[in-house]
């Protein structure tokens, strides 16, 4: 749902602020530590012909992250703060933007699971992985340990969608969505098993969007301008799965590690949630489209293994990596068709 693609763009320039702080820090203390470490290696290793010196410059150059060893009342404090600042800011938002568009009423329950193809099923999943890695790295900026800012971290951004799920289920136009509570549990928990197997993401959420035909039909469901059309046309939409080649290259492989294969998702022919209406608001006629999925596969570029010293550039790439980048694509779709695109977005 739109108010959805809002949130996860609302935490996602948040989480930039955090990561850019954190990933820019060069750990001083560990090129150190690995230099002495080096330097004391028995003369069995001399065959490796790395001295001290070209360590710690391989050290700089990896740009290593460094998490405080004491939790830091100061960094956790704001932490916690700018947590607290966006739920409340969002909560307000979307009862300006969404809530008060429809009356309150009793608890209840809706079953949304074969809306849009499923589509919006996937940006609950990205929402509640982009708001658990915002809440982990915060807590691990602030000096918290592994695993508790894993646990804390995980916990906060289910909690957020487990809120926004409530308030839905008192919501007249709405209600609380089991399949949305599957979607943000399973996208906490692509989050988590990352984090616990390797402590890091080798495989990415993210997303891409071209403007299609169908938008025009339905501005006031798909949007009326560009921005509009971003967050809420579903046709345009298609998520992808990114997995980096570090997962499967041997290590002494030459194989560059920023390629990854992609896996996406899309649907198209939608000019309604669960089907297609015959007319628009204005009571016109509207065209007959097929509704159909699509699956993908494709190359991408995993940004974050590019090596920096640059906070500005680290920004920048953090951005970008949540975007799949044009590639050539094969399409397969069940209308039975395949397709082949010399670079799709």
């Amino acid at each position: 749902m739109f108010k959805y693609n809002l949130i996860t763009t609302v935490f996602f320039f948040s989480y930039l602020c955090i990561s850019a702080k954190v990933y820019s820090q060069s750990d001083s203390s560990n090129i150190n530590s690995a230099t002495k470490a080096v330097q004391t290696l028995p003369k069995k290793f001399d065959s490796i012909h790395l001295d001290a010196k070209s360590f710690e410059t391989e050290f700089a150059k990896m740009n290593l992250i460094k998490y405080p060893d004491k939790i830091k009342k100061g960094r956790l404090t704001a932490a916690l703060t700018v947590e607290a600042s966006l739920y409340a800011a969002t909560i307000f938002g979307l009862n300006d933007l969404w809530y008060k568009k429809y009356d309150r009423s009793a608890f209840h329950f809706f079953n949304d699971g074969k809306e849009w193809q499923q589509m919006d099923k996937i940006g609950h999943a990205m929402t509640a992985s982009t708001i658990s890695s915002f809440c982990y790295y915060s807590y691990r900026w602030s000096g918290v340990k592994h695993k508790p800012a894993l646990l804390y971290g995980c916990a906060v951004g289910l909690s957020y969608m487990t809120a926004i799920e409530i308030l839905d289920g008192y919501s007249e136009g709405w209600g609380f969505s089991v399949p949305d509570m599957i979607a943000n549990i399973a996208g906490t928990s692509f989050f988590l098993t990352q984090q616990l197997l390797w402590k890091r993401q080798y495989m990415k959420m993210k997303i891409s969007y071209h403007p299609t035909q169908f938008a025009q039909y339905r501005p006031n469901e798909l949007g009326a301008n560009g921005v509009q059309r971003f967050l809420k046309d579903y046709n345009g939409q298609t998520h992808w799965l990114s997995v980096g080649s570090s997962l499967f290259v041997p290590k002494k492989s030459k194989f560059p590690r920023w390629i990854c294969i992609s896996f996406g998702y899309g649907a198209e022919g939608m000019l309604g949630g669960f089907s297609n209406p015959t007319i628009n608001d204005k009571g016109q006629p509207l065209p007959t489209f097929e509704r159909y999925r699509q699956f993908y596969l494709s190359f991408d570029v995993d940004f974050s293994t590019i090596k920096t010293k640059s906070k500005f550039v680290r920004l920048l790439l953090l951005a970008v990596n949540a975007i799949k980048i044009p590639f050539p694509a094969l399409e397969y779709n069940t209308k039975g068709e395949f397709k082949f695109h010399y670079m799709y977005f």
